[in-house]
């Protein structure tokens, strides 16, 4: 961080000084033109009267020239100023910054060009898509030639179409959707549906006395929700006692809070994207933020590999020479390293599980095994390394 500040306090300079140039430009123009209005109105005036040019006029037209000509010369060097301010910033990002992020790793780490190339293509457009950018996604599929399935798009076309509805307080898209995946809803214990039709209810409070009927009528919807939101049911039932009054100076005024939209769109993108297989924040910001904490590290291992010449530490696709912490934020799935060879377990050299219930890899247990009979490194008890069983975080 200490060098994004250093470069940050070089651009703050260059900004200050680009606003000091302007203001000052503008005065020394404004006072020119000032100044030339005033002569040009004593030449009209001198003109009108067919008097020829006075010694004094001439003169005071030779010092509007010189005056024209310094201001300009002033304002030039002042321009060639900032642009030495410029190239300080650039200097200030090539000290504080590896220019060749790309060299932190050998290229035996990384699959073929093209491989990285197209990855790295449907991670963009993927996030363009989840962000709404439609369009956008749509020109960089061409301008790559990148083949993207519709059954890819369909996703987030109809989230973004349900998530724009929302924006525009509109529950109609999102009460179809969750009415149409209500039994899925359910399994996932998600109570967007419920959420959605207090919404709806809460809608028809903030029209007044005149939408009464209606909200009575509404509250129906709320039948399915009343084992498991009988205070929540009570609470909007017990509003309409102040209807007349006016909810706004009731003990119910925090219904009418506008967090509330915000919060459904939250729980909508949570739920449909669970439902639907897809990650709530985009996989490339998700990347890129860990990037930017795991890559001082990782730049300091190349230092340290470098120096002490010992190149093969890192040669692995799967996993990292060290272990960086990225916080709770980034963590997505449980890992087991094995206690016995201190390697993270993979596809290829699962967690096994023995019958005294110590846990250890596959390939620790093919270590241990004599004479056909493993024993257990942490117990004395002997099995058959065919009663492991594999596990599943």
């Amino acid at each position: 961080m200490e060098q994004c500040a250093c470069v940050e306090r070089e651009l703050d300079k260059v900004l200050q000084k680009f606003l000091t140039y302007g203001q000052h430009c503008e005065r020394s123009l404004e006072e020119l033109l000032h100044y030339l209005g005033q002569l040009r109105t004593e030449l009209a005036s001198a003109a009108l009267q067919g008097t020829p040019l006075s010694a004094t006029l001439s003169l005071v037209m030779s010092q509007c020239c010189r005056k024209i000509k310094d201001t300009v010369q002033k304002l030039a060097s002042d321009h060639k100023d900032i642009h030495s301010s410029v190239s300080r910033v650039g200097k200030a990002i090539d000290r504080n910054f590896d220019s060749e992020i790309c060299g932190v790793v050998s290229d035996s780490v990384w699959d073929s060009r093209e491989k990285q190339q197209q990855t790295l293509q449907t991670a963009i457009v993927e996030h363009l898509y989840q962000q709404g950018m439609l369009s956008v996604a749509e020109e960089l599929c061409q301008e790559s030639t990148l083949s993207v399935d519709l059954d890819f798009k369909q996703p987030f076309l109809e989230l973004n179409r349900i998530l724009e509805a929302l924006h525009d307080q509109d529950l109609g898209p999102a009460l179809e959707w969750a009415v149409s995946h209500r039994q899925r809803l359910l399994e996932l214990n998600s109570s967007l549906e419920f959420k959605l039709h207090r919404l709806h209810f809460i809608r028809l409070l903030a029209g007044g006395p005149e939408k009464q009927l209606e909200a009575l009528s509404y509250a129906r919807h709320f039948q399915p929700f009343a084992r498991l939101h009988q205070r929540e049911i009570q609470v909007m039932m017990g509003s309409l006692v102040y209807l007349r009054l006016g909810l706004e100076k009731s003990p119910y005024c925090h219904l009418l809070d506008s967090s509330h939209w915000a919060e459904i769109r939250e729980t909508f993108t949570r739920d449909a994207c669970c439902l639907l297989g897809l990650s709530v924040e985009s996989p490339l910001s998700v990347s890129f933020a860990s990037g930017c904490v795991a890559l001082p590290v990782l730049m300091n291992i190349k230092a340290v590999i470098e120096q002490r010449q010992c190149a093969g530490v890192w040669s692995h696709k799967d996993e990292l020479p060290i272990e960086i912490e990225l916080g709770m934020k980034c963590w997505y799935h449980s890992v087991f390293a094995c206690p016995i060879l201190r390697q993270q377990t993979s596809d290829s050299n699962p967690p096994i599980k023995l019958i005294c219930g110590h846990v250890i890899s596959r390939d620790a247990l093919n270590k241990l095994i004599t004479g056909g009979k493993l024993k257990c490194p942490y117990c004395p008890m002997e099995q058959n390394p065919a009663d492991g069983k594999r596990i599943i975080f």
